[in-house]
């Protein structure tokens, strides 16, 4: 469980959001959606702790799983090192990992689809690569809440849809609270359960994404219209839900 209530962040004289409630229960996967600059990025810091609130406060577990927008290519561990990292917040910020910190590490990655770059250098990765190493290592925390920065927004669609797999997974077995930002309102309609719309500093929807994620509502939150379709797939499971903006079709939004 993760919640915010009432909570707010003012840099000087200019509220970034106000007024916020926000809860992620274990069990259900929340989108937070908005256009740039209108605070997903500050609302993230709030509730991982990085950012303190101007007002209100905020509930959440003693370790969360995090998962950054993308992994510094500069660290030179291997990819088992990486991940057995997640489990510092259990032994302490100077303890060496154990043997069972590593077999938990192994599992994570197995769970990703990574085991196989277990032994290679991280830094050698691809952007895609290392995004699937990150949230095996968020994984490999133990925490029963996933944060997760826009995790999927710089991969191709191939990684994309690797990593997403993987978040579905973890949706589906009801373990995790998940919450993650996103650009893409594709990833919310696939993943989610429910979905936040930034529209502005108190102006705002959350709700069930089949509520919330309406061809109007997408187009007033990024001035841009789109349209929804549902495509029906040869193995019998639900259709797929496609979101599909109409680019340089802006007189299209009143229409």
């Amino acid at each position: 469980m993760i919640k915010l209530r009432k909570a707010g962040v003012r840099f000087g004289s200019r509220w970034i959001f106000r007024n916020l409630d926000l809860e992620a229960p274990v069990g259900r996967s929340l989108a937070i959606l908005g256009p740039n600059g209108r605070g997903k990025t500050t609302l993230l810091r709030s509730l991982l702790g990085f950012q303190a609130l101007t007002e209100g406060r905020r509930e959440v577990p003693a370790v969360i799983g995090y998962v950054p927008q993308s992994g510094n290519g500069d660290i030179g561990y291997t990819v088992r090192q990486i991940v057995a990292t997640g489990r510092v917040a259990l032994r302490g910020l100077f303890a060496m990992p154990s043997r069972s910190d590593f077999d938990v590490a192994d599992e994570a990655l197995r769970r990703v689809g990574m085991e196989r770059f277990s032994h290679n250098r991280f830094d050698w990765l691809s952007g895609g690569e290392r995004q699937l190493v990150l949230l095996a290592r968020a994984i490999a925390t133990g925490a029963t809440t996933l944060v997760l920065d826009e995790p999927a927004s710089a991969l191709d669609l191939r990684n994309q849809d690797r990593f997403l797999k993987v978040v579905q997974s973890l949706r589906e077995e009801g373990s995790h609270a998940i919450l993650f930002t996103t650009h893409l309102p594709q990833h919310a309609a696939m993943v989610a359960d429910d979905a936040l719309l930034l529209f502005g500093i108190e102006d705002r929807l959350c709700g069930p994404v089949d509520d919330t994620m309406t061809e109007a509502n997408i187009a007033r939150l990024y001035g841009l219209p789109v349209r929804i379709v549902e495509c029906r797939v040869e193995n019998g499971s639900r259709p797929a839900r496609g979101i599909v903006p109409l680019f340089g079709q802006e007189e299209l939004i009143a229409s």
